[in-house]
Formats: C-alpha cells, sequence, structure tokens
C-alpha cells in the first residue's frame, strides 16, 4: 500500500515453503520480521502477525520511524541486503523478513509475507484468509491501495493539476461511499464475527488516510472524509481491539511524515483527526 512513495528497492521474493525441499520451511524462531512503526506496510504486517498470535514463533525488530541509512533505508538492515545481493540497487528497506540460519533476506514482497504468515506459520488467532474469500478479499485491497491510498496522495499533492486533483477526488469519494455501504450491518469486511485480511487492508487504509493524506485535502475534501460514520466507527472498533491499537504508533506516524514534508494544523499526531 504505497500511501506516499518512497525509494523503492527491487523486492526480494523468496517463499516459506511446507516441507524441508523448499529450502525456506516454517520453523519456530528461526525467520525474523523487521518493521518500522510508521511504514503502512509495515503496519498490516505486524497487524496480521498479532491477529495470528506469532509473537513466541516469530520475532520481530522494531526499527526507527525515520530511516537512517543511505537512499531511505536502514543501517540495521544494510548486512541482510549485502549478503542477499551484493550492491542490491537501492535503499536497505524495511519491511523484511530475514533468515536466521543463513543471515540472509527471505523476502521483502509484502503480499507474499502476509500470504506466508497466514499459510505457513498459522497460530491460534481467526482464519484470515478463509477458503472461497481470496477474491473478496483482493478486491478489498486493490480499493485501499488503488482508489484510497493512490488517489488521496494525488488529490493532497500541491502541484496536482485542478482537472487530475477533482478526478482523483472523484474516485477517493466513490470508494469510501462504497465502503460505507458495505460496513451496513457488519462488524467486518467481509462480515462473520472475526476480522480477516481484507480488515487488516482496510483499517490501515483509513489509518493513513487520516493521519497522512487529509491534511493535506482541501478543506472541503478534508471535511467530507470525515462524514462517512460506519467507517470511521469502524476504524475506531477496531482499534481498541491490542491486535491493531497496540501498533498504531501517530508520534511514529508523524515524525516519518513531518520529516517528508511538514504539515499544518490538524497534521498526524495532532489528535484532530477520527482516529487522533
Amino acid at each position: 500500500m504505497s500511501l506516499i512513495t518512497p525509494a523503492v528497492a527491487p523486492s526480494i521474493r523468496g517463499r516459506i515453503g511446507c516441507d524441508a525441499r523448499s529450502g525456506h520451511y516454517a520453523v519456530p524462531r528461526r525467520y525474523r520480521l523487521h518493521l518500522s512503526p510508521a511504514c503502512p506496510t509495515c503496519l498490516e504486517i505486524a497487524v496480521t502477525h498479532s491477529l495470528l498470535d506469532l509473537g513466541d514463533t516469530l520475532p520481530v525488530t522494531l526499527l526507527p520511524a525515520v530511516p537512517d541509512g543511505p537512499g531511505g533505508g536502514y543501517e540495521a538492515l544494510l548486512p541482510l541486503y549485502e549478503a542477499t545481493s551484493h550492491h542490491h540497487p537501492g535503499p536497505a528497506a524495511a519491511p523484511v523478513l530475514s533468515d536466521g540460519w543463513t543471515g540472509r533476506i527471505v523476502s521483502t514482497y509484502v503480499p507474499d509475507i502476509l500470504r506466508d504468515l497466514s499459510v505457513r506459520f498459522g497460530g491460534s488467532g481467526p482464519e484470515l484468509r478463509p477458503r472461497g474469500t481470496e477474491e473478496e478479499i483482493d478486491a478489498v485491497a486493490l480499493l485501499c491501495e488503488r482508489d484510497i491510498g493512490v488517489n488521496a496522495g494525488i488529490a493532497g499533492r500541491p502541484d496536482t493539476a485542478p482537472e487530475d486533483r477533482d478526478r482523483a477526488l472523484r474516485t477517493l469519494f466513490a470508494a469510501l461511499d462504497t465502503l460505507e455501504q458495505r460496513m451496513e450491518g457488519r462488524d467486518f469486511a467481509l462480515g462473520g464475527d472475526a476480522p480477516t485480511a481484507a480488515d487488516v487492508q482496510l483499517w490501515v487504509a483509513l489509518v493513513y488516510l487520516d493521519t497522512v493524506h487529509r491534511p493535506h485535502l482541501d478543506t472541503v475534501a478534508a471535511r467530507c472524509v470525515a462524514h462517512y460514520p460506519r467507517l470511521w466507527d469502524y476504524a475506531r472498533r477496531l482499534a481498541a481491539r491490542p491486535a491493531f491499537g497496540a501498533h498504531l504508533d501517530l508520534a511514529a506516524i508523524a515524525l516519518k511524515y513531518h520529516a517528508r514534508c511538514p504539515c499544518p494544523a490538524g497534521s498526524p499526531g495532532t489528535g484532530t483527526g477520527q482516529l487522533g
């Protein structure tokens, strides 16, 4: 979910297999996640990790909110990148799933990491990808990433042409309208009585819409974002759950995105948004 686009490193795309022949197979405490609390994709992984109750199986290392390495990467991740891909063409970026046995990176590709956490490690949490729901989960993810994340970013950039801003806002609000209707009579994005991967995607999209994008929208658009009572009630209810809210670090988000682009009043972490 690219809400504000940093320097992008080519993905490293290993997978966790089901047996020893795969090379990378699921073994407790063999692997480690390296996550930043201010990164939206890291937030998706952190929430998924908590929902699956993987704390004892797959340790997590938290990185600073603001990258401290060259090109927008992290100094602590440089040895892993160098061991995996000598002269890696890009920053040593998070998130990373690393292999403690080899000292190398398994994957930096978020969709694969999320699927492998659910499918290969499991845990005692809910079934995040119930059989038969994959297409619906992917549809919600696309709506969140493209129609909300990308278009909110376009609408909030000061150099966006007026006609492009209007088009982006129409797409953004059409997506929010669709999701507001979806949540009628539902506690979770797919219905049912437990969160799924769709809820992780949607909640993170709403968090970053509220904390990162909203301050950059014009006054009318920013006010319109607040006029989705079901969506924001849903976001607050999930934030009250430890698996979600424990990872919501408004101060870290503010620190990272203020470092990239100073915001006006009502910016991340000021407490004036729907989640603050």
